[in-house]
């Protein structure tokens, strides 16, 4: 049975969050250049302790964006309560987004980053796409979206953004301004 799946200690509990603390914290500000020496440094736990739990660098970053993804879905369950069904698809794309700014390493794995092992994020990532289906689908219903706007297309609309936020193209681009026009292309206003 894999580590993930077994009950840990409290103690081997307590390390294996530190490592994927600290692990998240230096994959978001320098991407994958981060070695798994530094984690056991930055976390203050032996080299060995580390690979027990994670016994590969890809193990570690796929576990640190398995928990982000599990946050997205907490987002996207908030978003699902706005009443307006526009402003709740808006709400759902722009906290994903903030959600992943200053996360290099979120941000290269949205993008299609090779180095995970994404069957090991499935289930995050499919609960998170059943609420957007559902936000879509409300919004589609209620006239506050373009009417062929589907599930396939909100990565797509955030990847475009996520890569001005990434590369900053010309140096300057602002990816709030990139959101800004995705948005005004997708949301309708709503009809009184």
């Amino acid at each position: 049975m894999p580590e993930a799946e077994r009950p840990l200690r409290a103690d081997a509990r307590r390390n294996r969050e530190r490592i994927l603390t600290s692990a998240g914290e230096l994959f978001a500000g320098r991407g994958h250049d981060v070695q798994m020496e530094e984690i056991a440094v930055h976390c203050g736990l032996g080299l060995g302790t580390l690979y027990r739990h994670f016994p590969s660098k890809q193990e570690l970053l796929t576990a640190v964006v398995r928990e982000r993804f599990q946050g997205m879905a907490d987002l996207a369950r908030d978003a699902e309560r706005i009443t307006d069904a526009g402003a709740a698809f808006e709400t759902v794309l722009r906290t994903y987004l903030e959600a992943a700014e200053g996360d290099a390493v979120f941000q290269l794995a949205l993008l299609g980053s090779k180095d995970l092992r994404w069957e090991a994020v499935e289930q995050q990532k499919a609960e998170f796409a059943v609420i957007v289906q559902r936000i879509i689908d409300r919004a589609v219903a209620d006239g506050r979206v373009r009417e062929d706007l589907t599930l396939a297309d909100f990565p797509m609309l955030a990847c475009g953004v996520m890569s001005t936020m990434y590369f900053k193209p010309s140096g300057n681009a602002d990816w709030r301004r990139h959101l800004q026009l995705v948005l005004a292309a997708v949301i309708l206003p709503a009809s009184h």
